[in-house]
């Protein structure tokens, strides 16, 4: 395994995208939440679909996490990965000309500390799909439970560790769908085969939200950074922080 995780190391960094090995406390929360249930209190909110033609056993879970972070949660199995390219379309590669739904903003346009760019370019930042509002039910707004936007989220896909920040929410795009991150992020999971239309559909990610003010890197973040390693590596010390949390 450790050769294995190595030479997919070396690959991606070989494409300009670094990857984490998963620490042990995360690993462990991980096969905990992904075979465990999610009922009663600690099922904030559920009702979600993963794909259109999934059933809506999905959930906003704070099961061993309460007051702590959230995360999002199947029937006996966590979310996939679809890709989202909203906001900023500058640069790129062109994988996300494949999207047939890009919208030309993300939900926290404007929100940028200190203005530092205009909206998030998902080419280049790693930010998740949180929360969903629309004209449609359920919704769930994350901010009701203590998440902040742009705040940091850890994402786990396979055996890597990925930060990126909470940067969109699900729209009314139909039924109320979860598991959605932009492109770079699905790049550093998965490699360059994702695309605007293409992502992991295997429900085995886990994207976490850490609650409170001090879940936000603020300025300390490289917004204007031009590329995703960048980025990614300017949220990485709180990031590590926030991880303890789940134990």
């Amino acid at each position: 395994m450790k050769t294995s995780f190595a030479l997919v190391a070396v690959a991606l960094a070989a494409q300009g995208i670094s990857a984490r090995s998963v620490p042990s406390n995360v690993r462990a929360f991980y096969n905990r939440v992904k075979s465990g249930s999610c009922t009663g209190s600690d099922k904030l909110k559920g009702g979600f679909h993963d794909t259109e033609d999934s059933d809506n056993g999905w959930s906003y879970c704070q099961k061993g996490v309460t007051g702590k972070a959230i995360f999002l949660h199947g029937p006996g199995t966590l979310a996939n990965m679809d890709i989202d390219c909203d906001g900023e379309q500058k640069g790129g590669d062109g994988r996300c000309k494949s999207s047939g739904d890009t919208q030309s903003q993300t939900a926290f346009k404007g929100q940028i500390p200190g203005r530092a760019i205009k909206d998030l370019n998902a080419n280049i930042h790693p930010y998740v799909v949180f929360g969903n509002e629309g004209d449609y039910t359920p919704t769930f707004d994350p901010r009701a439970h203590g998440i902040k936007p742009l705040s940091v989220m850890a994402v786990v896909c396979g055996d890597k560790l990925i930060y990126g920040v909470w940067g969109d929410t699900n729209g009314d795009d139909g039924i109320p769908l979860v598991g959605e991150a932009s492109l770079s992020l699905a790049t550093a999971c998965y490699g360059h085969k994702v695309n605007g239309n293409s992502g992991h559909d295997e429900t085995d990610v886990l994207y976490v939200a850490f609650t409170g003010d001090e879940a936000v890197p603020g300025t300390s973040a490289n917004w204007k950074a031009d590329n995703y390693d960048d980025f990614e590596a300017s949220i990485q010390n709180l990031g590590d922080k926030l991880i303890k949390r789940l134990s």
